[in-house]
């Protein structure tokens, strides 16, 4: 009998296990296990990263905040500007010195720049790109064209051109954003250092839909809004600003705008926080106009700006913003030639502090001549990875989290 029972307490036991080993292979789990749910689109995906680039270490004695590591993704690029992912993640770059636009395929996601491919020639001061709907936009100083896109063949001809834009010497660098409706939004610089101007459309940003209809000005008074960026979080539009030059080393502030519908930024009359610019307009009337979120020390020249989602970066760091700050040309003693970390709570900016600097040697006394590069454009890709753009080395760099 004795044997009979221990018989059955083995067959009860090896059920059991069975039953556990069933239970913790099977493809359906019960109800009770929670399923994280897809990111939203503002949300760092979780991916393995690619192998650290082997692109060479810059000769420019760079350094960066701890924990990141940058590398060369793409020499030889002349003037390198604005930076743009094709839909299928090529990265494109502006030269506006050749009026060309050139790809830097990475076919075997070794963080290196397998070729530099024209995509597109022939155009004055070609600079600002982006994409819709699979067609490529680029805007030159006096008109903005669209391109069919292959990315098989990393091939762009030319659709139509869509609008002209008033001729610029001055500030001649336009730059696009389009929002997921084909809404598009086009920066058109002053064209001069303060001047009343003859067109209504110098010194605005501009809107119109994606076949380059019902063109108008969308805010004025901004003197030079080199760059613009959606904010993915507000959906706001945001934007650098260069301040007017020729009034002393501190004065006045460049800025970061929220650049709305209808409003006034001030320039030529007013800078800065409603300050009238007595110098130009003595009866100058700045009540009316709008007040950058954030000012920057005057002539740091910032340009491209990119929100951070990247789950390379802090988590405490999603959602700020990284401007890069070009440098000084006419001041006494030389300022920026950096990239700045800026904290963003919903609307506002907090702080902000050096992400990357090494561009210009310390103590250096002139600045463009001096310096060893210049920082232009920033943009991820989707595996976290930041680039930036360097318009006197000619190249763009690749950033990454340290392995």
């Amino acid at each position: 009998m004795k044997y009979l029972v221990g018989f059955i307490s083995l067959v009860v036991v090896l059920l059991g296990v069975a039953a556990l080993v069933e239970t913790r292979q099977s493809p359906n789990p019960s109800p009770s296990v929670k399923i994280s749910p897809s990111p939203s689109s503002n949300t760092p995906v979780s991916q393995s990263l690619t192998t650290v680039s082997k692109g060479e270490i810059p000769t420019i004695p760079f350094k960066l905040v701890p924990g990141f590591t940058i590398h060369t993704f793409a020499s030889g690029l002349g003037t390198a500007r604005d930076l743009q992912f094709s839909p299928g993640g090529t990265l494109l770059v502006s030269n506006p010195g050749s009026g060309e636009v050139y790809a830097l395929p990475d076919s075997n996601k070794d963080g290196v720049a397998d070729d530099k491919k024209v995509v597109v020639s022939n155009l004055n001061h070609a600079h600002g790109l982006a994409f819709y709907h699979g067609m490529l936009y680029v805007a030159a100083t006096t008109q903005v064209v669209r391109y069919n896109w292959d990315e098989s063949s990393l091939t762009a001809t030319k659709d139509k051109g869509l609008f002209s834009l008033p001729a610029n010497n001055d500030h001649n660098s336009r730059t696009l954003a389009i929002d997921q409706t084909g809404k598009m939004f086009i920066s058109v610089g002053s064209t001069c250092n303060v001047c009343n101007e003859s067109s209504d459309l110098s010194a605005t940003v501009l809107t119109a839909d994606a076949d380059g209809n019902n063109l108008k000005v969308f805010a004025k008074g901004l003197r030079n809004a080199p760059f613009i960026q959606f904010n993915p979080t507000t959906g706001e539009l945001w934007g650098t600003e260069m301040g007017r030059d020729n009034l002393g080393d501190d004065v006045p502030p460049d800025e970061i705008n929220i650049i709305k519908d209808g409003l006034d930024y001030g320039w030529p009359s007013c800078y800065g926080d409603k300050i009238a610019d007595k110098a130009f307009n003595p009866n100058a009337q700045c009540q009316n106009t709008q007040p950058p979120i954030f000012q920057i020390p005057a002539h740091s020249a910032p340009l491209g700006l990119s929100f951070i989602n990247s789950s390379q970066f802090p988590s405490d760091w999603q959602g700020d913003l990284l401007v890069s700050y070009h440098g000084s040309w006419n001041r006494s003693t030389p300022t920026g030639y950096k990239v700045v970390h800026m904290k963003v709570q919903g609307s506002t900016i907090t702080q902000a502090e050096d992400f990357l600097t090494g561009f210009l040697p310390s103590g250096a006394l002139i600045g463009p001549a001096s310096a060893l590069g210049r920082p232009v454009d920033l943009t991820f890709d989707s595996q976290g990875n930041l680039y930036l753009s360097d318009d006197k080395a000619g190249n763009v760099y690749i950033i990454q989290k340290n392995q």
